[in-house]
């Protein structure tokens, strides 16, 4: 068990952008257009999986840094933000 993230978030079009209180990745980042599969050994990896897994309608998850950019072509409410800031903000807890 680890401790939760604490995440704030804004959204511009049909890209949501969630800066976190820790480092996820390195600076360079990863950036996924699916689910990776057996790419998923790496934490942003593992990450972008659960985001495709639990956010509909996204199509693109990039991870750098403290900052996750995902998109998802139609648009975003508040429902499915929240739902994505929950993602992150567990995602050490269950790793």
């Amino acid at each position: 068990m680890g401790q939760s993230i604490e995440v704030t978030s804004t959204v511009v079009d049909d890209i949501a952008m969630f800066d976190t209180d820790r480092t996820i990745t390195g600076q360079d980042g990863d950036s996924f257009d699916s689910a990776p599969g057996t790419a998923a050994t790496s934490i942003p990896g593992n990450l972008a999986t659960r985001l495709f897994e639990q956010v509909a309608g996204i199509d693109h998850v990039f991870v750098a840094s403290n900052q996750v950019v995902v998109r998802r072509p139609h648009g975003w409410d508040d429902h499915v933000v929240g739902s994505a800031s929950r993602t992150i903000e567990d995602f050490f807890l269950f790793y």
